[in-house]
C-alpha cells in the first residue's frame, strides 16, 4: 500500500500471515496546537493491533511507560471500540520508526502529558476498524449481514442463528479483506471500558520484581562501563593517566570517549572503584566561576530593567499608579534536578551492520539518530529496545541523549554489549537542570480591594534558545516555556504587563515535571495571594470573582475549596492556602492544610485536589498522578535546590538533595470533575499548585510572605 492510499485511508492493514492472524496499523493525523516539533512531510502509521488465532489481542504502544499509565490507558482506547476480551489483551513497546512519531510532536518521544491526549481517537479508530474487518468477515463466512451481528468481549454473535466465533477465529479470513472507508466511533454515553478503573498492565511486574527497565539488562558477554565526566559544565579532559585504574581487577579497558574517560569492567562496581583511580586533569571552560549567588545578583539586576514584553493588556503601570494600594515583591526558584530513582543508563551493542541500544528513554529518535551519527551507520540499522522507566520527569528526553550516546560511543569498537551506568552523583552534578528564575512583580488593589493592574518582568536562562528547538519553542525572543501560566493568567485583572530576560546561558537546562508552570505556578498563585490580603480580601473568594468566565478553573477552585471545608474552623496551629492552575490543558485547584513542627519544620498535614482533565480515561489512574505529583511538587518546595560555586554543583545525592520521606507524606484527597470533553494531560498538571498552596498556607498561619523556593521560613518576610 503506498503512502497516498495509507494516508487518505488512515489505517494499514499491515499484514495477513496465517500465523499472525489480523495485523492492523492505524495512522495518526497531523493536530496542531501545543507541539514543539512538527513532522516534515506526511505522517506514518504508527501504532499496531496484532490479533492471533489464540484470541490474544497484542497492542504495540507508541508512548514510554514511566510510572504514568500509558501502557494501561492508550490499551483501553483501542479495546473499548474493539469491543474485545480484557483479559485477553498484551503490550509491547514500539520500535523507533517514523510511523510511531508522536502526531503532535513530530518526533517518538513521550513528554508534555501529551500521550492520551495525542491517542485520543486514533488509537480508538484503530480498535474501531478491528471490529469492523472482524463483524465483515463473521458476515461473509456465514452468508448474513454484517449489521445483523453483534460483539461482546471478543466474540462476534449472531442472534438469529446462535452463531458466534471468536476474534481469533476470523482474525485470518478479516485479514484478507478490504479496509473499510469510514468506521463511526462510540458515542461516550456507550463506553463499557473507558472511564472504568482498571489496574495497570505492568503492575503485577512492578510488584512482584519480574519488570525489567534498563538497569536490569543482562546479554551474553556484556560489560560495564562508567563514565568520568568533567565536575564543571562545558569543561573538557586536559590529559589523564589511566595506569592505577587498570590496575583494579577486572578493569577490560580505559577509553576516552567525547564527554570524558570511560572505565570499562566485569562489572559496575569494579568501574567505579577505577574510575576514582583514574588521574584527570580538568580543563574546568569557560564556567569555571559560575555560581548561584553571582547569577541570582545578575538576574536581580536584570529584573529592574524593560524586558522583552510577553503579555500587554491594557495599561499596567498606570494603573497601578493610579491605585489605592500598591504592592510589590521578589520571588526567586532555584535550579532544580530530575533525581529519578533509577540511574541514568543504557546497553549498546555496536556490530557491523547494526547498532542495539536497550534504554528506558523518553525520545527514541534523538536516541536512534544519535546512535546512528556515531556508529556511521543508517538510522535505520539503530534498533531502539525500549524499557520501563524508572522515572523521567523529562530528563530521559534531552536534545542530545546524553546517556545514550553515552553507551553508543563507549560500546562502539568493542565487539560485546556495553551497559554504560551514570551514577546518580554523575546526573546531579553534571545532568541538566530545570532554570533558576527571578520574578520581580507589583500589582494594585482599588479602594474596594479589586486588582486593577498586574506587572510581572521575570528572569531566566531559556531552556530553548541556541538549540534546535528555537524556532519551535520561541517567537520573539519570548521562550514560550519561560513565560507559561504568567502571560495570560485566567484572572480577570484589566491592566496586565509580562516581560521576560532570557539570562546568560552557563550550565545545561531542560524541562522539568510541568516545565515552566513550575515556577511561574509558585509566583504567581503567592502574589494573588499577597494582592488579596492587600485587598482585604478572601484568596478562595476573589479567585472566584475574577474566574466567572472561566468555568473550567472555577469548577476545580470551588470543588476543591468544598471538599477541603475551606472557612471551616481548623484545630490550632493550623491553616490552609489555596492554589489554582492550569496546565497542558488541564485544570487544577489544591488546598494544604500545614502546621509548623516546634523546631519551625513545615509540615504539611493534608492535600485535597481538584482536577478536570476532560474524560478521565482511567480515573484510578489519574488519581495516581495527581497523588505523585503531589508528592514530586512537595519535594520540590520543602527541599530541593541546586547551588552552584566554581562551577560545581554542590550536591550529590539524597542525602543533601533530599526527597520527601513517608513519614512527611501528607493525607491526599483527589477528586475529579466529571466531563465529556476530550481527555487531556495529567503526569504534570498536579505539580504546579503545590508549593503555591503550602506557602499561601503558611502565610495564613504565620502572616510571613515565602517568596523564595525551597521553603525555609527562616527567609519568609
Amino acid at each position: 500500500m503506498d503512502r497516498e492510499t495509507l494516508n487518505r485511508r488512515g489505517f494499514l492493514k499491515i499484514g495477513s500471515a496465517a500465523a499472525s492472524g489480523l495485523v492492523l496499523g492505524f495512522y495518526m493525523p497531523e493536530k496542531m496546537g501545543r507541539g514543539i516539533l512538527r513532522a516534515q512531510g506526511p505522517f506514518a502509521p504508527n501504532s499496531f493491533v496484532r490479533i492471533a488465532p489464540d484470541d490474544a489481542v497484542t497492542i504495540i504502544v507508541n508512548k514510554s511507560e514511566m510510572g504514568q499509565g500509558v501502557y494501561t490507558s492508550l490499551p483501553m482506547l483501542l479495546a473499548e471500540e474493539l469491543d474485545c476480551d480484557w483479559s485477553r489483551i498484551r503490550i509491547e513497546s514500539a520500535p523507533a520508526r517514523a510511523e510511531y512519531n508522536d502526531p503532535m510532536m513530530g518526533e517518538q518521544t513521550t513528554g508534555g502529558s501529551t500521550s492520551v491526549m495525542s491517542s485520543w481517537e486514533p488509537f480508538r479508530k484503530a480498535g474501531a476498524t478491528a471490529r469492523a474487518l472482524l463483524l465483515q468477515a463473521a458476515a461473509t463466512g456465514w452468508g448474513v449481514d454484517a449489521k445483523s451481528l453483534r460483539t461482546e468481549n471478543g466474540v462476534v454473535h449472531h442472534d438469529a442463528s446462535g452463531k458466534k466465533a471468536t476474534y481469533g477465529e476470523l482474525s485470518e479470513r478479516a485479514a484478507g479483506l478490504p479496509l473499510p472507508a469510514d468506521v463511526p466511533l462510540k458515542d461516550p454515553k456507550d463506553f463499557k471500558l473507558i472511564g472504568t478503573n482498571v489496574r495497570r498492565l505492568e503492575g503485577r511486574d512492578k510488584v512482584t520484581g519480574a519488570a525489567k527497565f534498563s538497569i536490569d539488562v543482562r546479554l551474553p558477554g556484556m560489560l560495564t562501563a562508567v563514565v568520568a565526566h568533567p565536575p564543571v559544565c562545558g569543561g573538557t579532559v586536559k590529559s589523564y593517566h589511566a595506569d592505577k585504574a587498570m590496575a583494579v581487577k577486572g578493569v577490560v579497558k580505559v577509553k576516552p570517549i567525547s564527554t570524558g574517560i570511560a572505565v570499562i569492567a566485569k562489572d559496575f562496581w569494579t568501574a567505579r572503584v577505577a574510575r576514582e583511580e583514574l588521574e584527570i586533569v580538568w580543563d574546568d571552560g569557560p564556567n569555571r566561576m559560575v555560581s548561584t549567588e553571582a547569577a541570582r545578583a545578575e538576574y536581580r539586576g536584570l529584573a529592574s530593567q524593560p524586558g522583552t514584553v510577553a503579555e500587554n493588556e491594557g495599561d499596567a503601570e498606570k494603573a497601578i499608579a493610579s491605585s489605592a494600594k500598591r504592592i510589590e515583591a521578589v520571588y526567586e526558584v532555584p535550579y532544580l534536578a530530575h533525581a529519578a530513582m533509577e540511574p541514568l543508563n543504557a546497553v549498546a551493542h555496536v556490530q557491523a551492520d547494526r547498532c542495539d541500544i536497550w534504554a528506558g528513554t523518553q525520545y527514541q529518535t534523538m536516541d536512534q539518530r544519535v546512535g546512528a551519527a556515531i556508529t556511521g551507520l543508517k538510522p535505520e540499522q539503530v534498533f531502539i529496545h525500549t524499557t520501563l522507566l524508572g522515572g523521567g520527569f523529562g530528563r530521559r528526553a534531552n536534545l542530545t541523549s546524553d546517556f545514550v550516546s553515552d553507551a553508543v560511543e563507549v560500546a562502539k569498537g568493542e565487539g560485546v554489549p556495553v551497559k554504560t551506568i551514570w551514577t546518580r552523583e554523575e546526573d546531579i552534578q553534571c545532568g541538566y537542570f530545570r532554570p533558576m528564575f527571578v520574578h520581580k512583580l507589583s500589582a494594585g488593589v482599588d479602594a474596594n480591594g479589586m486588582p486593577t493592574g498586574w506587572h510581572q518582568r521575570l528572569v531566566g536562562q531559556s531552556i530553548a534558545q541556541g538549540t534546535f528547538l528555537e524556532p519551535f519553542m520561541m517567537k520573539e525572543g519570548i521562550d514560550m516555556s519561560s513565560v507559561e501560566g504568567a502571560a495570560h493568567m485566567p484572572y480577570a485583572i484589566p491592566h496586565r504587563r509580562v516581560e521576560s530576560h532570557n539570562a546568560a546561558k552557563t550550565i545545561s537546562v531542560l524541562w522539568w515535571r510541568s516545565v515552566g508552570h513550575t515556577h511561574t505556578g509558585f509566583v504567581n498563585e503567592c502574589f494573588f495571594d499577597e494582592v488579596a490580603y492587600a485587598g482585604g480580601q478572601d484568596p478562595f473568594e476573589l479567585r472566584r470573582k475574577l474566574l466567572q468566565n472561566e468555568p473550567r478553573h472555577l469548577a476545580v477552585l470551588e470543588l476543591a475549596a468544598e471538599k477541603a471545608g475551606w472557612g471551616n474552623p481548623l484545630p490550632e496551629g493550623r491553616a490552609r492556602g489555596i492554589a489554582l492552575r492550569k496546565s497542558f490543558e488541564s485544570y487544577v485547584a489544591e488546598v494544604a492544610e500545614v502546621s509548623l513542627d516546634p523546631d519551625g519544620e513545615v509540615r504539611v498535614h493534608k492535600v485535597v485536589c481538584a482536577v478536570d482533565c476532560g474524560i478521565a480515561v482511567n480515573p484510578w489512574n489519574v488519581v495516581a498522578q495527581m497523588e505523585s505529583a503531589i508528592v514530586y511538587g512537595l519535594t520540590a518546595a520543602l527541599y530541593s535546590e541546586l547551588t552552584i560555586d566554581k562551577g560545581r554543583v554542590q550536591q550529590s545525592n539524597f542525602h543533601d538533595y533530599p526527597v520527601l520521606r513517608i513519614d512527611r507524606m501528607p493525607e491526599i484527597e483527589v477528586h475529579l470533575v466529571k466531563s465529556t470533553e476530550p481527555p487531556t494531560g495529567v503526569g504534570e498538571p498536579g505539580v504546579p499548585p503545590i508549593a503555591p498552596a503550602v506557602a499561601n498556607a503558611l502565610f495564613a498561619l504565620t502572616r510571613k510572605r515565602v517568596r523564595k523556593l525551597p521553603i525555609r521560613m527562616s527567609e519568609a518576610v
